[in-house]
């Protein structure tokens, strides 16, 4: 079990969850960024709402962060969800190298509310050309010239 600092963190992700599901501002999902045991940012899924499928909890959750700490890294933090974090918000928190990742409900959880994202993790899992959406590899030689002038810049920052 998990001590009450992070009890109250989790509540914090679950409540904006229920919350954006009775305003009807969103999906049943919240977020909370937290460095130092201080919340950063949250946020709530709010794709319907936005028209933007990127906007799940987590997602925004990580954009406010990000702008909160003028930082893409968001090293030293943690991120708290109310729901096991769907193939493209882990990959944005791995991008934005969170610490930690702490989620209440679980994928199952969500397929049964109608999120089911068994479609995503199982085409990840083929090779590009085994794909539903087919994925073209076209010109490869083209975007060399965009790798090359980035590993020639003395002053890029490090991802």
């Amino acid at each position: 079990m998990l001590p009450p600092p992070e009890r109250e963190l989790m509540l914090q992700a679950t409540t904006l969850a229920l919350e954006a599901v009775r305003s009807g501002t969103g999906g049943p999902f919240g977020a909370v960024i937290v460095k130092g045991g201080r919340v950063v940012a949250s946020g709530t899924n709010c794709v319907t709402t936005t028209n933007d499928p990127t906007a799940h909890a987590e997602i925004v959750a990580i954009r406010a962060a990000c702008t909160q700490l003028g930082d893409f890294r968001l090293a030293g933090c943690e991120l708290y969800s109310s729901c096991e974090p769907c193939p493209m918000c882990l990959s944005a928190a791995f991008w934005a190298r969170v610490d930690r990742i702490v989620y209440a409900g679980s994928r199952a959880d969500a397929a049964r509310a109608g999120f089911d994202d068994a479609f995503f993790y199982e085409q990840l899992a083929r090779p590009p050309d085994w794909r539903k959406v087919p994925m073209v590899p076209f010109m490869r030689e083209t975007a060399q010239a965009a790798f090359d002038a980035w590993l020639a810049k003395d002053d890029r920052t490090v991802y």
